[in-house]
């Protein structure tokens, strides 16, 4: 079989299902009130690769156990990204009109309903590992805890904090390497640890995946910094060169576009190599972190 078609098969199987699952469990778009549910599937089904949740669910498999155990987690983390992405896009933040090739929220139901559905999103994820049934010893609030973290002011938040302070500032290597730990390396890591938790994890399986989440986190930046500067907006399905525009820092301005592959590459490698104590059974993810690197969108 080819490797490549054959994970080509897996990433598209596995976007059916999370969709199938995203949908039931978002509100019917006629359930009153029927702007702010149709805004929240809006953006949801607006397209998107499906990586965090694809990674929550390879990460169950990883520990031995049936994904289908890690699928609440995974459309949970998926709803945190959503609204991320809805609450960055608003003209208070990155102020962007276009998102995974579709005009972003603000632009179809206005700045107020954008904000609430980010909020209700938000609170959609908690509700739902509220309800979920992992296996072993981590219990729904372990797995709420890790959510909440991740998504409060030491990470996500925190980390949009920081990237909107440093437009315009001449940021150390440092200073944008805490941006991007907390902005993507963590949710990135956080759904490989829920996936693995569902599937009743060891703790040096989870120590594994958090090494393997960090690396491969840093390197996806690395690359979204790459494909910024040189693809072109119709290619990557959201604004091209607003990094430049907003005069931010980024991997490229820093260290050349050629450095910044090379890092990308060390990362890859590093994340690679945190799998191993996890032995054959971490091979989807082998292959995540692989393509990840190699994308060109």
């Amino acid at each position: 079989m080819n490797p490549e078609g054959d994970f080509k098969s897996y990433t598209t199987a596995q976007q059916k299902r999370i969709n199938a699952a995203l949908r039931g469990y978002l509100p019917r778009a006629s359930c009153r009130p029927r702007t702010l549910h149709e805004s929240m599937r809006y953006s949801v089904f607006a397209g998107g690769k499906r990586l965090r949740p694809i990674l929550c669910l390879a990460a169950a498999e990883a520990c031995g156990a049936s994904d289908t155990l890690a699928m609440p987690a995974a459309c949970a983390v998926e709803f945190v990204h959503t609204y991320s992405l809805i609450h960055d896009d608003l003209p208070c933040m990155d102020d962007d009109d276009l998102r995974r090739g579709n005009p972003t929220n603000h632009k179809v139901y206005g700045e107020a309903v954008a904000v609430l559905t980010g909020d209700a999103l938000l609170s959609l994820a908690f509700e739902i590992m509220g309800l979920s049934q992992p296996a072993g010893k981590h219990s729904p609030g372990d797995m709420i805890h890790e959510l909440a973290v991740t998504s409060g002011s030491k990470h996500l938040v925190g980390g949009q904090v920081m990237d909107i302070e440093g437009e315009g500032a001449a940021l150390s290597g440092q200073e944008l390497r805490y941006i991007h730990e907390s902005k993507t390396a963590a949710l990135l890591t956080c759904s490989l640890r829920l996936g693995a938790m569902a599937a009743g994890a060891t703790p040096r399986k989870l120590a594994s995946l958090s090494e393997f989440g960090q690396a491969t986190g840093l390197a996806f930046q690395v690359i979204d910094d790459i494909l910024d500067i040189t693809q072109s907006s119709d290619k990557l399905g959201k604004s091209a060169g607003k990094d430049l525009a907003a005069d931010k820092t980024t991997y490229p301005a820093l260290h050349g576009l050629e450095k910044s592959r090379r890092e990308a590459a060390r990362l890859t490698a590093n994340a690679i190599a945190a799998l191993k104590p996890l032995g054959n059974k971490a091979s989807r993810l082998h292959e995540i972190a692989s393509y990840l690197l190699e994308r060109d969108y």
